[in-house]
């Protein structure tokens, strides 16, 4: 069984996020990139899957910049067999990606297709149901279990009631949450080993994907700094500051 993990290229999740002068975007310039952390966890349990002997076979996928090579080679470093890097300088969008990502699972004949539930940078968590959808196959989204049996997939989902577990003929679209697992992190002799596995580049014209985008960023501003909290001496005075200041009484 072959797996293939969407890897998506971020400012790390310890970096604070600076907006640019002009507004039209966030400052990358400088700032530290890393593999998107829903990303990590869903290569983590590819990795798993392989250990456990379900699968033969992981593919690191990513759409970006030359850059994003190093993205790629981190989850080749945690245990991914080869990578595949479509290069593109346009940003790319959730359907773009997922349209991409179809056109690889369906080369490479993959069984489980893993992503992270969304990415820090947009948040949009979008991917992975249009690729289910675009693919004609089950999704099992937030997972925090996923059992394979024979044809089939468990996914133990995260939902707003509890537990959802859903069973998914293979292939299937999986999408992970955070209590999936804990990423380990690479050792060194993986790390060295991680720059002499193949890396192939493609270009999202070879998926017959149209990265022109159809959305405009008007303006991107950050949020308002918070004001000092304050104390009150009595609930009389809590009463008027919500009801005159705050107003929302």
């Amino acid at each position: 069984m072959k797996i293939v993990v969407a890897v998506k290229r971020v400012v790390d999740h310890n970096v604070k996020v600076r907006v640019k002068a002009d507004e039209t975007g966030v400052e990358l310039a400088n700032a530290k990139m890393s593999v998107n952390p829903f990303c990590e966890i869903a290569i983590e349990e590819a990795v798993r899957l392989k250990e456990k002997g379900v699968a033969s076979e992981i593919i690191a996928v990513s759409v970006g910049t030359t850059q994003a090579q190093e993205q790629i080679r981190s989850a080749l470093a945690l245990g991914a067999d080869r990578g595949i890097l479509v290069e593109t300088d346009a940003k790319a969008y959730p359907l773009q990606v997922a349209k991409i990502l179809k056109g690889i699972a369906e080369q490479e004949g993959a069984q489980i297709v893993l992503l992270g539930k969304q990415a820090i940078d947009d948040d949009n968590n979008q991917t992975g149901q249009m690729l289910a959808a675009l693919m004609g196959v089950g999704q099992g989204t937030f997972a925090s279990e996923v059992v394979v049996e024979g044809d089939k997939v468990n996914v133990t989902r995260e939902i707003d009631g509890g537990l959802q577990t859903v069973a998914l003929p293979l292939p299937a679209v999986i999408t992970t949450d955070l209590r999936l697992n804990e990423p380990r992190f690479p050792k060194l002799p993986n790390i060295m080993a991680a720059k002499k596995k193949p890396l192939e580049t493609k270009t999202p014209a070879d998926f017959g994907v149209d990265m022109t985008s159809k959305l405009e960023t008007v303006k991107v501003v950050a949020p308002k700094e918070r004001s000092a909290g304050v104390k009150v001496a009595s609930v009389d005075e809590l009463i008027d500051k919500l009801k005159n200041e705050a107003r929302v009484i």
